[in-house]
């Protein structure tokens, strides 16, 4: 994967989400004082907290929750475990989570957070009691209708499952059972939602798929290439073969690979299940030098993996003509205007990747209500949804002559400058 020192992840992906913001607001005239406002996050928390490891000795880890804004609902966003998860990450993540969540007409805010740490480097006693300690010592800055945390990269519905069942017992009994829905994205077994586990992927791939009805592009052996391999690449990876499309590539966090005749996505993710998660060695592709996957030979690239992976370095040399951004922040915006330039379409982030949260959504509901629906209910709900927000930034940026990144982010911020306009600033 393209390697980039953690300075350098942060501060661009920062730097990307004001400037991303500030020329949507520039173009919609956004009231100057709610600018500030949205400029800033509402609350930053950084806590260090000890945790025994396997062999007895205590290490300190630090972890982070990003409150960004919540003037349409409870902050909502993921708990990701990874070496670049800092306090400025933290921050560009939770605004994202803001635009996504007003952009798809949610009831929620923005928050991000998570632990600055490599999990492979523990064992998964040490990751249950790394991932209780940190709930413990969140207390009540998380809560059912206060802040919603969900997985991200390198956390699972185990993860949540263990965050669910420490807050709980926070709790006195009688309370218990009401806070089911501190989390989403728990296993079926833990309160958790039929199709939450496809929903990040089925989103994206819905998206590519309204995208090329509009387009008038038939996805029947299309080639496309995925970075990252895990739960919304392979996802998205499995509805598009099933549309009769071709993955040609494929980069995680070890290594890349290519096969121009195709690659089965049923038989790498089995593979890749029983090779600790990786996709190397793979007998069936060859393997491709890393800095050279996003020039692979293809007509649709789909960065579903870290931040900051499509850059002015790269842009220019991508084949595809369509982007579609399964990750958060995978392409800057030298990067982005290279490919405007270029041509190439762009599925916004913000849009292309929030069959997640729409999922999680449905999942909040469920608990709340004491409710449990089908697979078939919660995907149809999730399909009218995601063609609903689809169909309406492509007609803004349709009325606007404009980029879909823009136009998504209008509808965003629009959404929340009238809930401030209708209620004011108090005091």
């Amino acid at each position: 994967m393209i390697t980039k020192s953690k300075t350098q992840l942060k501060q661009g992906m920062l730097e990307n989400v004001m400037r991303q913001f500030n020329h949507a607001a520039d173009i919609i005239g956004l009231n100057s004082n709610i600018r500030k406002i949205l400029s800033i996050t509402n609350n930053e928390l950084l806590i260090h907290f000890p945790v025994k490891m396997d062999n007895g000795d205590v290490e300190v880890f630090t972890g982070y929750r990003v409150q960004h804004n919540n003037a349409l609902g409870p902050y909502k966003g993921g708990l990701r475990y990874h070496p670049t998860v800092d306090i400025d990450a933290a921050k560009a993540l939770a605004m994202w989570m803001t635009w996504k969540t007003s952009l798809a007409g949610l009831p929620y805010g923005g928050a991000k957070g998570g632990i600055q740490i490599d999990p492979s480097k523990y064992s998964n006693a040490e990751l249950e009691r790394i991932t209780r300690r940190f709930t413990y010592a969140l207390g009540d800055n998380i809560g059912p209708e206060h802040d919603i945390p969900a997985p991200d990269v390198n956390t699972n519905s185990q993860t949540m499952a263990w965050i669910v069942d420490t807050y709980m017992s926070t709790k006195s009994p009688a309370e218990r059972s009401k806070n089911q829905h501190v989390v989403t994205g728990k296993p079926l077994g833990s309160g958790g939602s039929e199709g939450r586990d496809r929903a990040t992927g089925y989103g994206v791939f819905l998206n590519i798929k309204l995208w090329a009805e509009k387009k008038k592009v038939d996805l029947k052996n299309k080639r496309f290439i995925v970075q990252g391999f895990g739960n919304v690449g392979y996802w998205t990876a499995h509805f598009l073969e099933n549309e009769g499309a071709k993955l040609v590539g494929v980069q995680d966090a070890y290594g890349t690979i290519a096969n121009s005749d195709g690659i089965e996505v049923s038989q790498l993710y089995h593979y890749m299940q029983g090779n600790k998660g990786s996709i190397v060695g793979y007998t069936l592709a060859q393997a491709v030098d890393k800095d050279h996957f996003f020039e692979l030979d293809c007509d649709i690239c789909i960065p579903a993996a870290l931040g900051n992976q499509i850059t002015a370095e790269n842009a220019a040399k991508i084949k595809a003509f369509l982007i579609a951004e399964g990750a958060n922040g995978p392409t800057d915006v030298e990067g982005e205007e290279i490919l405007l330039k270029n041509g190439v379409g762009i599925i916004p982030d913000i849009l292309c990747n929030s069959g997640g949260v729409i999922g999680s959504y449905f999942e909040w509901l469920q608990n709340r209500n004491g409710e449990l629906w089908q697979l078939e209910e919660v995907m149809a709900k999730l399909e009218k949804k995601m063609k609903e927000v689809f169909e309406k930034v492509y007609e803004t940026a349709e009325n606007r002559d404009g980029d879909m990144r823009t136009a998504a982010y209008i509808i965003a911020i629009e959404r929340i400058e009238k809930a401030y306009v209708q209620r004011g600033i108090f005091p």
